[in-house]
């Protein structure tokens, strides 16, 4: 039981599911629909027609839906166990819903794809499907149906939050821990219908279509305060202004009831079978947390370098392939400092970067060996944008300079053409012996060892 006087915030989460065609029509489903002439991206089915009739829903979608309730710990309900999913049409009467319904797997008498589940100690109520309207504007009266019929997923979550920090916290785990499983448009974020009230004091009231984690913390900020002096004893739904810093009245709350939910009759049952499911809890990766346990304990790494590493599955997942033939006191920065630095650099995910681990672990060993040296090995590794290659070629091409004779001609040669830089040395400059270890290394293309170079340097300039 929820404390006396004590805040209960609930949430219901959308996101974007990431498939390659809508939920009923074959038009494509990307986010970003701003980058094309709206209303382009339509169809007869997914503008709502006389006369047209939706497709069976994408497979993908159903898939992936699934996939996100096992991460989250619910039961996928199965045709086995007596519990077929049916669409049912929610109706309502608004611009950006040409049918006058959603069509959506819940509502009364509804059974979600997936229910009963918990994640980082919150309930999760149940996880659904349904598709998304339009885009309206309503100050010029404008609709788009660029998204409409876009494949979304619903997270209901019971009212177990007690402040926007929890909620905040618990939100970034949750896009982590989806994106293991690719089934979000990383692009697209996430919104959130936000339920709040405080127990004993006041009644709940929604607000809806939150965008973005930072919009959610402040808008149940604000409306804890609210009802704190206010006390509002009547539901209400009500609207986010990001400009006043406080939610806005837009009606009173519906009830499941005044949506009319009735079961849609152009859609058969969705069967859900044990088979199914299995097949996709097979292919289904560690949670973010199991790998920063297995990193923790297996690896002995630092929990700070370890929550770098868990930040991306592609990262965490190079990491555990090279450090099966590399020490992990060389592969760890090599991956979260070079590797993640590369990325950043030339502004990719690794995600858009076709990495080959087998050729991250030559590179490696190549070092390891002295074949080449760390700069040489940084310069390959830059290479690698924005496919990766074997280096064993290049590192022929580039063999370390190991013969210290062969290094102090060179050494003299720099030595002899740089007198500013050699004098200012000897007068305390000791940034000019960077610029002169910069020469060798130049002329050397990188293949000087560099700490022979320094001592030689040191050596014969003092």
């Amino acid at each position: 039981m929820p404390k006396q006087n004590s805040p209960m915030i609930g949430l219901e989460i959308h996101g974007y599911i990431d498939t390659k065609e809508k939920l009923f029509c074959n038009c494509k489903n990307f986010h970003d629909m701003k980058v094309i002439k709206p209303n382009t991206n339509i169809c007869p089915i997914c503008t709502g027609q006389p006369g047209s009739k939706p497709m069976l829903p994408n497979s993908s979608a159903i898939n992936k839906i699934l996939e996100i309730g096992m991460m989250l710990n619910c039961k996928p309900n199965l045709i086995e166990n007596n519990k077929p999913l049916i669409f049912q049409r929610k109706h309502y009467s608004w611009p950006d819903m040409p049918h006058g319904y959603q069509k959506t797997i819940s509502g009364a008498y509804s059974i979600p794809v997936a229910e009963k589940g918990k994640f980082l100690g919150i309930r999760i109520t149940e996880v659904h499907l349904e598709e998304d309207p339009a885009a309206w504007n309503p100050e010029t009266g404008q609709v788009d149906y660029n998204r409409a019929g876009a494949p979304l997923v619903e997270i209901v979550t019971e009212p177990d939050f007690k402040s926007s920090e929890e909620v905040e916290n618990w939100l970034r785990q949750l896009v982590l821990t989806l994106s293991y499983v690719r089934v979000l448009n990383k692009d697209a974020g996430i919104k959130a219908d936000v339920n709040v009230n405080i127990h004993g004091i006041s009644v709940r009231a929604e607000i809806k279509n939150v965008n973005s984690i930072t919009e959610i913390v402040k808008a149940i900020d604000s409306e804890i305060k609210r009802h704190e002096t206010e006390k509002p004893q009547r539901k209400e739904t009500r609207r986010w202004n990001s400009e006043t810093g406080k939610t806005e009245l837009m009606r009173s709350k519906e009830e499941q009831e005044d949506y009319r939910f009735i079961p849609d009759p152009d859609f058969p049952a969705i069967k859900i079978t044990k088979q199914r499911v299995q097949e996709i809890k097979e292919r289904i990766p560690e949670s973010p947390m199991e790998k920063l346990d297995k990193l923790i304990k297996k690896y002995k790494i630092n929990k700070k370098e370890a929550e770098i590493l868990t930040r991306n599955l592609e990262i965490v997942e190079l990491f555990e392939k090279v450090a099966e033939k590399i020490t992990q006191d060389i592969a760890l920065p090599w991956i979260t400092v070079e590797w993640l630095g590369v990325l950043n650099h030339n502004k990719l995910t690794t995600d858009q970067v076709d990495m080959n681990p087998e050729h991250f672990i030559e590179l490696l060993d190549l070092l390891q060996k002295n074949k080449i040296t760390p700069l040489k090995a940084k310069d390959i590794l830059r290479k690698f944008i924005p496919k990766s290659f074997s280096p064993k070629q290049e590192a022929e091409e580039s063999q370390m300079i190991t013969d210290e004779s062969e290094i102090e001609k060179i050494v003299d040669e720099v030595i002899n053409h740089n007198k500013k830089s050699v004098d200012d040395y000897r007068q305390g400059e000791q940034k000019a012996i960077n610029f002169l270890i910069g020469q060798v290394m130049q002329k050397t293309n990188k293949r000087a060892d560099f700490q022979t170079i320094k001592r030689l340097l040191e050596g014969k300039l003092s």
